[in-house]
């Protein structure tokens, strides 16, 4: 790539030339100048190999374009990674004067300084944050731009022009709940009034705001690490990026655009935990953007700095989906890894997500356990038809691995099958660092593995109260602390689902060591939801009543002999299989139980009617106990 004048009358220095104060680039990634028409210097960065696709990360306010470092370093071995410092930020230099340097027209024509001097001859892959996803949207729907961007991923920033039809809808046709969706964004938007007001921001973000409690309220609210960020250009960016709000916003929310029409594909990635813009603001997007995909992250605003992970998963995957001349070679995660007691699979996606869930889990990394058969494999079915990453786990091989192939098959982004025992701490352990270093941290984590038992509990055996509480109990107890830490170190949330069962408050004389395992199941569920809560980590205690699954066959009946075993199983399949009440209805409910954060769900008819009666009438329960079930 030359150093020649590009199409915007911009110009730049040298290729891989660091900047005139030396500023070593992220992660020292080359550095460069490019000049624009107006005379303000642009400093960007390139990381992964030129030739390859071209993907520009734009970032927001008050950050500099090191708030992108992760992702840039996960998409680099894919693409060609551009970063710049947007004007006034970082080591860009600053408009003069300032008033009316921000325009977002102005913006446009550094960012097309920007791609005719990095990837003249090929339309780049947009990827916004905040102000830089405010950016983004101008720079997908403006005229002059088409034909440079080959699609635009938007991470929390509104286009200004929808935002002013939204409010104007709102304004000029208020109903109750449109007034109160302008009452909750308007007070979720206080910190713009403030930017508003002369020089005081300015005076705070030079103070000690810019200079010590910043890095310290990032910690505090958004938990994000501030080892490496922000940068100390913090104080002056800030003070500058004002200009963003005194320049655009007030304007463009007046007298919006009446073509603001998308002119590319659009990934819309929503934050649930976003302290600063409410969900409300996209629900007509639609009417703007032809060609939408929408995902829900659960994190905080700052999702670049925090998920890093999942943003990079679906932008690769977005790019891949819009670039029809892709050459990257192969996409992250792909391939076979064999190993002891673990094998993966991530195979192309068969079908595209299509769950009623697929804007909330598309992209996660959910781990299943107990998924070689009944309500686990459902479970990875269900996650796997909202586009999850999915980890089957099972002690059973063969049909684990079963699970994960066909997950690919119903819309997984990724399956993995893993062999493990649950009941094995050791095992557990291992299963857990494996999952963390090759795949992540898990966000959702179902704890379903489970074993029958019935009988009279006189007559089971010490052996037989091991084996039930070990996988019943102490299975969950495992995936529990070992993936709960995970989450809790994380500091971005998450979910546990715990599989408990009916018999965990429906008392039975035939079912007292299974009820016993499954009661303190959803006890350690009640509890452990009140211990995270404050690391907002939801905890689901699922309670199933008569399910037709296949733990009928391998439930174990005490006091009786291996002929008395086989006739008592095929007497219990043939019930279930009566009552054919089938395992997905409860994968629904477990994915049901994480969007809503429930944290008691009974599942069946039954379920309900006796959690009910648990409630308002025990002693009849306790009358219903004593009754003998056929045999």
């Amino acid at each position: 790539m030359s150093g020649s004048e590009p199409t915007t009358g911009g110009s730049t220095t040298p290729e891989d030339t660091p900047p005139p104060d030396g500023a070593a680039g992220l992660d020292g990634a080359p550095v460069r100048r490019v000049r624009t028409a107006e005379g303000v210097e642009l400093c960007v960065a390139e990381l992964g190999e030129r030739g390859r696709p071209p993907v520009v990360l734009v970032h927001g306010y008050p950050d500099s374009k090191e708030v992108w470092s992760e992702v840039a370093q996960r998409l680099a071995a894919d693409f060609h990674v551009i970063l710049y410092d947007v004007r006034g930020c970082g080591r860009s230099s600053a408009p003069k004067p300032l008033r009316g340097g921000f325009t977002l027209e102005k913006l446009t024509d550094d960012f097309l300084a920007v791609v005719d001097a990095v990837s003249p001859d090929r339309p780049v892959h947009l990827v916004g944050h905040d102000w830089g996803s405010v950016q983004g949207w101008e720079f997908a729907t403006v005229r002059r731009t088409e034909g440079r961007v080959a699609s635009f991923t938007s991470i929390s920033g509104p286009c200004l022009d929808h935002f002013g039809h939204w409010l104007k809808k709102r304004v000029n046709r208020p109903t109750p709940r449109r007034v109160g969706q302008l009452l909750g964004q308007g007070a979720k938007s206080w910190y713009v009034y403030a930017l508003h007001t002369p020089a005081l921001p300015e005076l705070a973000w030079r103070g000690p705001l810019g200079r010590r409690w910043w890095p310290k309220l990032l910690t505090r609210m958004e938990r994000v690490s501030t080892d490496d960020y922000p940068t100390p250009s913090l104080p002056d960016d800030a003070a500058h990026g004002a200009w963003l709000y005194r320049d655009n916003v007030r304007s463009r929310l007046l007298r919006p655009r009446d073509d603001a029409y998308a002119h590319t594909p659009v990934q819309l990635v929503t934050p649930t935990g976003d302290a600063f813009l409410s969900p409300r603001l996209y629900d007509e997007l639609e009417r703007w953007v032809p060609r939408l995909t929408r995902r829900t992250l659960a994190a905080r605003h700052w999702a670049p700095r925090t998920r890093s992970d999942q943003l990079s998963r679906w932008i690769r995957d977005f790019v891949h989906a819009n670039e029809p001349d892709d050459n990257a070679g192969p996409r992250d995660g792909a391939g076979e890894r064999a190993g002891v007691g673990a094998t993966t699979r991530a195979l192309p996606r068969a079908l595209p997500p299509s769950g009623p869930h697929a804007d909330r889990f598309g992209g996660q990394l959910v781990l299943v356990t107990g998924a070689a058969s009944g309500i686990g494999r459902a479970t990875v079915f269900a996650f796997a038809e909202a586009g999850a990453r999915v980890v089957a786990v099972d002690r059973d091989a063969e049909g684990v691995h079963r699970t994960a192939e066909m997950a690919t098959l119903v819309g997984a982004a990724e399956a993995h099958a893993e062999v493990a025992d649950v009941s094995d701490e050791s095992a557990m352990e291992k299963l857990a660092d494996r999952v963390r270093t090759e795949h992540g941290v898990p966000d959702v984590v179902v704890n379903n593995a489970g074993v029958g038992l019935a009988g009279s509990l006189l007559d089971t055996t010490t052996e037989e109260w091991r084996r039930v509480l070990d996988v019943n109990l102490w299975g969950v107890i495992h995936g529990c602390r070992l993936f709960g830490r995970q989450m809790v170190e994380r500091g971005q949330g998450g979910h546990l689902v715990n599989t408990a069962s009916a018999a965990a408050y429906l008392p039975s004389r035939s079912l007292g060591a299974y009820g016993a395992s499954k009661a303190a199941v959803l006890m350690l569920s009640e509890s452990l939801r009140a211990e995270l809560a404050e690391h907002d980590i939801g905890v689901s205690a699922i309670c199933p009543g008569v399910v037709n699954t296949n733990i009928t066959n391998t439930t174990r009946f005490a006091g009786t002999d291996e002929k008395e075993q086989k006739r008592r199983r095929q007497k219990a399949t043939r019930l279930y299989g009566r009552r054919n009440y089938p395992p997905e209805k409860v994968a629904a409910a477990i994915l049901r139980a994480v969007v809503r954060n429930e944290a008691v769900v009974p599942v069946t008819a039954e379920a309900r009617a006796a959690r009910a009666l648990a409630r308002l009438s025990p002693r009849t329960l306790r009358l219903t106990a004593r009754l003998r079930p056929p045999v």
